[in-house]
């Protein structure tokens, strides 16, 4: 089966302002030294866009970071691509995203992690919550997509009311409330974020009535933690079937974490054309398709639907990258979510309000050793 790239996640860098304590990206991050030269992302941009990708979605770290983010816009939009920056907002002011939008951007999406700033500095890891909120300000004023994505956890659901008010107040079209996922730095503050099942259900009900409420006004959509979750996320709408991914140094990922897979030796742009990477590369092909699925997922109705799960959470969880998604009621190693949903709702989290660990950037201040990987599961 042919697959078609329908999106582009260039994450143009690793450095960012901000050290949030549930960052998604890899604890290895790729230095600036290594980073794709302007050159390089302009051809990228441009064999996508020959491969039929409709989306570039511009990300890092922190995209603004790149002094070259004007030349990067301008030629997404040479190569007619629908042109998204998702950005924590440090280092953008009025002139810049003026030059921005003249350049051809569509859309910003811009993030928060609380509505309260002293709350919301603590969860980045710096003061940038003041700016944010002046950002959004000028955002509004601008002829601009505008979509305000704000991470929830344990510690901040109770403000939910107060952050759909803050997002219809802002101007924005779209809100997008994402509960964490548990990848990164999430995964080693895993014990300290994960909702309860009563702040879920509460927070449901929270978002339907908001839903109806502002119908045709503010778009409300809703990341459910997996953890929750009846069966897996379709991650990536499957691997390697709609999205992929560039590193800052020019690895092509279908996904954000598939790094941490051991095993894979995913191809460099500097090396291999988009096309053969997308269509050829042994990476992508890896687990497309039915033929990889284990029992229960092989057999599954749903198998077309969530693909067996997301495939780096598989092996976060039991060390083996083919196994079914444990968050998936069916899977054999459900017990493992189970066993972290019971010791949170009884109150036993592993972590405490002052025992976070930071994201630290290139080059790292301090050690950043990622969890251990968990045995295999037994056959």
């Amino acid at each position: 089966m042919k697959y078609t790239p329908q999106a582009l996640i260039a994450e143009v860098t690793h450095r960012c302002p901000l050290h949030c304590v549930y960052c998604s990206n890899p604890l290895e991050m790729q230095h600036r030294s290594g980073e794709l030269a302007t050159s390089d992302w302009i051809s990228i941009f441009n064999q996508a866009a020959a491969m039929g990708v409709l989306q570039l979605h511009l990300t890092g770290g922190e995209p603004m970071a790149r002094a070259d983010i004007l030349d990067l816009v301008s030629a997404g939009r040479k190569a007619d691509l629908y042109l998204n920056l998702i950005t924590s907002g440090v280092g953008l002011d009025e002139a810049r995203l003026d030059a921005l939008i003249a350049a051809g951007l569509d859309h910003i999406q811009l993030s928060f992690q609380d509505v309260e700033e002293s709350e919301a500095n603590e969860f980045a890891g710096t003061r940038a919550h003041a700016l944010k909120v002046r950002l959004a300000e000028i955002i509004r004023k601008r002829r601009i997509g505008f979509t305000i994505n704000i991470v929830v956890h344990r510690r901040n659901l109770a403000r939910l009311d107060e952050m759909i008010g803050f997002a219809e107040r802002s101007g924005a079209q779209r809100l997008e409330i994402a509960n964490v996922q548990y990848y990164g730095w999430a995964l080693r503050n895993r014990d300290a974020l994960l909702p309860t099942r009563d702040q879920l259900r509460r927070c449901v009900q929270t978002l339907e009535a908001a839903q109806e409420r502002l119908k045709g006004r503010l778009r409300i959509e809703f990341v459910l933690p997996d953890y929750y979750a009846k069966y897996p996320k379709p991650c990536m709408n499957g691997w390697g079937r709609q999205l992929m991914l560039i590193d800052p140094a020019g690895r092509v990922l279908p996904c954000h974490a598939a790094g941490v897979i051991p095993g894979i030796q995913f191809a460099n742009v500097r090396e291999q054309s988009l096309r053969w990477i997308w269509e050829e590369s042994p990476a992508f092909a890896r687990f497309r398709g039915e033929d990889w699925m284990p029992e229960p997922c092989r057999s599954c109705e749903r198998r077309e639907r969530d693909f067996g799960g997301c495939r780096c959470q598989a092996f976060l969880l039991t060390g083996d990258d083919k196994a079914t998604d444990p968050v998936c009621t069916l899977a054999p190693a459900h017990g493992i979510v189970e066993e972290v949903v019971q010791r949170v709702n009884a109150g036993r989290e592993g972590a405490s309000q002052s025992g976070w660990v930071y994201r630290i950037d290139p080059p790292m201040s301090r050690a950043a050793q990622p969890p251990p990987v968990p045995a295999p599961l037994p056959s």
